[in-house]
């Protein structure tokens, strides 16, 4: 470091510390998140300890039972389902935008993309209270369910997928395109051949992103999941997830109860750290992709 700083100009040298120390605090900040929720968790750990969690008959703290596998099971039943639609409709309309659609349209899409990604997660809840449970009680009641908090949690993260996938489509030169046409290959296959494998570092960024949010996301869920501890066995079913439990039941927790609760914040931080680790781990399979900016590939797929 000392090296680099030599070599560097004194007015670089300052902003390189800056930096530099601006990453150190970031990093300082989670490692001091995670000895916060040890310490309040350590407790639980002593006594009666973290087997309780998932050999106890059910989540009921007034009778010492800590169960929080249905609530496990309830946060990544939510979060893989919101992820199954999310993602095939984000790139498609990613895909969509960047070699199909004319640029004024394309423009009014990104736009709105980025007014729906900025809407507040309580109003997507309170929307889906009011509007999407009453539709889902009409098939099938009572409402709030599982389906309810997929579909919720789908519009919540796709714009921020279908955004992110855009701008790496986007990103790709236009020579890659006119390299596969000039071999007389499709525009399909080059899609699928050439433009999405070398987009496909920051597809997997986006749809980790995707993942976090939505294994992070509280009001939205507990507004329209009906916060029933059980495992569901259907779509139709109540679910309560971990974020939510901890939201509910923080306010009044004591004792046991309330080192519980800070055991399934240390889950759900341990849950974000393996969700980044495998984006780090598939970054590393797929770094071949291109990642650079060369000319303008705003019209890139677009017939002149």
């Amino acid at each position: 470091m000392l090296k680099t700083l030599n070599h560097l100009a004194p007015g670089d040298r300052v902003w390189l510390i800056l930096l530099q120390g601006a990453a150190l605090l970031s990093a300082s900040l989670v490692g001091f998140i995670l000895l916060f929720l040890v310490k309040e968790s350590w407790p639980f750990f002593l006594d009666p300890g973290i087997a309780t969690l998932f050999q106890d008959p059910d989540w009921s703290p007034t009778l010492e039972d800590y169960n929080l596998i249905p609530m496990v099971v309830g946060s990544f039943a939510v979060t893989l389902g919101a992820l199954a639609i999310a993602v095939p409709f984000g790139l498609g309309a990613a895909i969509f935008a960047c070699y199909y659609a004319p640029s004024f349209i394309a423009l009014i899409y990104r736009r709105m993309l980025e007014l729906l990604a900025g809407i507040p997660s309580v109003v997507y809840g309170f929307w889906g209270l009011v509007v999407l449970v009453p539709l889902i009680a009409r098939v099938h009641p009572p409402g709030p369910s599982l389906l309810a908090g997929i579909v919720i949690l789908a519009l919540m993260i796709l714009p921020t997928l279908a955004l992110i996938a855009d701008s790496q489509l986007r990103q790709i030169p236009p020579q890659y395109w006119r390299s596969s046409q000039s071999m007389g290959i499709g525009r399909w296959a080059t899609l699928w051949t050439v433009c999405l494998p070398a987009a496909r570092p920051g597809l997997m960024t986006a749809i980790g992103l995707g993942l976090g949010r939505a294994l992070g996301e509280t009001m939205a869920v507990l507004m329209v999941c009906g916060n029933v501890v059980q495992i569901p066995d259907s779509l139709y079913s109540s679910v309560r997830t971990l974020t939510a439990n901890i939201a509910l039941e923080m306010a009044y927790a004591s004792g046991h109860h309330r080192a519980a609760l800070f055991v399934t914040g240390l889950l759900l931080l341990g849950l974000v750290g393996l969700t980044f680790s495998l984006r780090v781990i598939s970054f590393s399979w797929t770094r071949g992709g291109w990642s650079g900016v060369e000319g303008d590939p705003s019209r890139l797929g677009r017939q002149e």
